[in-house]
């Protein structure tokens, strides 16, 4: 729809109406005062019908400027902006112990790494309306890719990440920590969440997994953690026959549980895939995305279109008595030539 800024300026639309009609009338009142009024008009009468007569062209230049002075614009639908949810930075152990392939995804068994990746894809889908991060971390932790609402470009640098990059023989899940907390503590205190996911314990790094927690409760941000690994593996041998083992006996549960109360968080335990989508689904009950709706209608200015066509309308008149000027020489020259 169309709306105008300053309507009211439309209200002098009659202006030149009225100054034409206040000349006309002061003419007559001449007109019956002047005694030689009916000489003049008959020696004028042929310029006193031009003259009497409403200049439509200046009319029209005086609504084409009005009109752009007044302001056009287009106004479309309201149109809603994304909303405002939290700042949730996930952090992915990538160390050598999470090639070990104790998953099942889709009957096919699959490394802890495939299977995070494949169900962090609908995670990060549903999160419209956050900032998303992603920490890396293994014997050293590095920010993948900072707080965006851009989730593709998460989900790809997430597909892109692969075993080994941050050093695959050892773990450091204080450093990981640190690292959201320094990229989360400036934002809105509200809205800091980090979801740590790992398979093993703290054995390397700077800080130490409590004391980095400590300065997460210290900037408010809330830590959920996730241990992932099945607790049974068959391993076949040719040797000893087939045996059980417990792929998951360096997972520290217990070092994970702290790291989550201390925050006001939660420790989840996915032992398979359907586990791991559980948690995914419980954390966006706990974490919901805020639905604050906000809208806006798009606007596009048009005051250009009248003006321009009053700058046409102004050249084309010009362009008309140069030209017309031209002609009326060029008959004088002739006629002079002939004489």
């Amino acid at each position: 729809m169309f709306e105008f800024q300053w309507p009211w300026l439309l209200l002098l639309l009659p202006l030149p109406l009225l100054v034409w009609w206040a000349e006309q009338k002061k003419q007559r009142r001449q007109a019956l005062k002047a005694p030689l009024f009916l000489y003049w008009k008959v020696q004028n009468q042929q310029g006193k019908k031009v003259k009497s007569q409403f200049p439509w062209y200046n009319f029209i230049l005086w609504f084409l400027l009005l009109l752009a002075v007044a302001r056009p614009t287009w106004v479309g639908d309201s149109v809603a902006l994304p909303s405002s949810g939290r700042d949730l930075m996930v952090s992915i152990d990538i160390s050598g112990s999470m090639e070990r392939e104790d998953m099942v995804l889709e009957t096919v068994p699959v490394n802890r790494l495939v299977a995070v990746k494949a169900l962090m894809k609908d995670f990060i889908k549903r999160r419209q309306g956050d900032r998303l991060g992603l920490i890396l971390f293994g014997e050293q932790a590095y920010l993948q890719t900072p707080l965006t609402f851009d989730l593709k470009t998460v989900q790809t640098m997430l597909d892109e990440s692969e075993i080994g990059l941050a050093g695959s023989s050892r773990t450091a899940i204080g450093d990981s920590i640190g690292l959201a907390v320094k990229r989360l503590k400036d934002r809105d205190a509200e809205t800091r969440v980090m979801i740590l996911l790992t398979d093993g314990q703290n054995n390397t790094g700077i800080l130490n997994p409590i004391q980095a927690a400590e300065l997460a409760e210290h900037a408010g941000v809330t830590i959920y953690t996730i241990g992932i690994g099945d607790d049974k593996m068959v391993v076949r041998n040719s040797f000893f026959g087939n045996r059980t083992i417990n792929p998951s006996k360096e997972l520290d549960e217990k070092t994970l549980t702290a790291i989550a109360e201390k925050t006001g968080g939660q420790y989840f335990r996915a032992k398979n895939t359907q586990e791991l989508e559980q948690i995914y689904a419980k954390l966006d009950q706990l974490e919901p995305v805020e639905d604050i709706d906000q809208r806006y209608r798009p606007s596009k200015a048009l005051f250009f279109i009248p003006l321009l066509a009053a700058l046409l309308l102004s050249f084309l008149k010009v362009a008309y008595k140069l030209l017309r000027n031209r002609l009326m020489v060029n008959q004088t020259d002739q006629e002079a030539e002939s004489a």
